[in-house]
């Protein structure tokens, strides 16, 4: 068994050390102690909130800065942060870039938004990722995805071959669009017997109000918590061990049909 606990924070653009005081301060009011495991998930861009037009002035260089900050509280609580992405400036350009970071405060995995959203003009502003984002939690095989990943099926099913069990998901999702990142992440449960733990932001940022409902759904699509429309926190617990007899017994991997696909969604 693992303990999740969902931040549902609201985010200050471009105030990072307003950002690192929530994100202590909700650690401080909502933490407590558990034999258990124990992983917390953060937002999207949680350290300055998405201002990805400002990206050479506020990104963190290689999420560094945030690495350390998150490595004290990790340190200090005995948990693990999965998931709760960055602005990270690289050789390559700026990133959206999710950090995974151990209870020894040991960043051991990182993960680059791979599906930039046209909408919000992320494809100019920022540089695509090219690798998934597979990480073990002990003995545990998980992943993490960004926000507008959860479209992408195909995606998302490659992390289930990989063998992952569960799937992090940090994302600043419109309240307009709150139906899709319900139904969507739901599907994604459901189609790749994997647990979600999603965490969204909310609040208001240059005239966008973020949904919330923050959402854990286990492998059979069953929601086992829904966030509301404000902050909150909520710690649950998952079974990854459910995860396999579930495949067994539905065999979709065994049936697929790739010869088949291979070249028809290209």
């Amino acid at each position: 068994m693992w303990r999740i606990g969902i931040a549902q924070i609201d985010i200050a653009i471009g105030q990072r050390d307003r950002n690192y005081k929530k994100a202590a301060s909700w650690m401080e009011n909502f933490f407590t102690p558990s034999e258990l495991p124990t992983v917390i998930v953060l937002p999207e861009i949680w350290d300055v909130g998405y201002a990805i037009e400002e990206g050479e002035k506020f990104a963190d260089p290689h999420g560094e800065q945030a690495r350390n900050f998150l490595g004290g509280l990790a340190k200090k609580y005995g948990v693990w942060f999965a998931g709760g992405s960055v602005l990270a400036k690289t050789e390559a350009g700026i990133v959206n870039r999710a950090q995974v970071i151990n209870p020894a405060g040991e960043l051991v995995s990182e993960y680059d938004k791979v599906h930039l959203v046209p909408l919000m003009d992320e494809d100019q502003y920022l540089t695509a990722g090219s690798k998934m984002g597979t990480f073990m939690l002990d003995d545990i095989k998980a992943g993490c995805v960004i926000c507008y990943d959860i479209r992408f099926c195909e995606w998302l099913r490659a992390y289930a071959l990989a063998g992952s069990k569960i799937l992090f998901i940090s994302a600043e999702w419109p309240k307009i669009r709150i139906d899709h990142w319900k139904s969507l992440l739901k599907a994604r449960a459901i189609e790749n017997m994997v647990y979600i733990v999603a965490c969204n932001r909310v609040g208001n940022s240059k005239d966008t109000l973020f949904g919330g409902a923050s959402m854990v759904i286990d492998p059979w699509g069953e929601i086992l918590y829904e966030g509301g429309e404000g902050e909150e926190g909520y710690f649950i617990e998952v079974d990854p061990e459910k995860v396999q007899p579930i495949r067994d017994h539905l065999q979709v991997f065994r049936m697929r049909r790739p010869e088949l696909y291979s070249g028809l969604c290209e």
